[in-house]
């Protein structure tokens, strides 16, 4: 589209969303996350849901795959671990890079 940003169909970014389209939109995407993880870690859907949506974030700033790359955060949550599991999140890259965020789900995974 003469080097204009779309998405999908050729929508034509450069004319914008409205707000509820990009909720909208966004709200596709975590239930896409949620399921995958559903899929990934059969025993995320036992967490609590303010847990479940520390994951979801995550995953929505890195990806599930990246997520699931975090193997002993992972293991320390489906052990129960969730001082572990927060610990382990910190301890991490993607943690230095997105700071106070990283810190907040850290929190939410540790007092579920």
């Amino acid at each position: 589209c003469k080097g204009n940003p779309t998405i999908g169909h050729g929508l034509n970014l450069l004319m914008g969303l409205t707000k509820e389209e990009s909720f909208q939109v966004i709200a596709i995407r975590l239930r896409k996350i949620e399921l995958h993880l559903m899929q990934a870690l059969p025993w995320y859907i036992g967490l609590s849901e303010r847990r479940r949506n520390a994951l979801v974030n995550m995953a929505f700033n890195m990806g599930v795959q990246k997520l699931l790359t975090f193997k002993d955060m992972c293991a320390a949550l489906n052990a129960g671990d969730f001082e572990k599991a927060a610990s382990e999140a910190l301890d991490s890259v993607w943690a230095t890079q997105v700071g106070d965020r990283a810190r907040r789900i850290a929190k939410a995974i540790q007092e579920g």
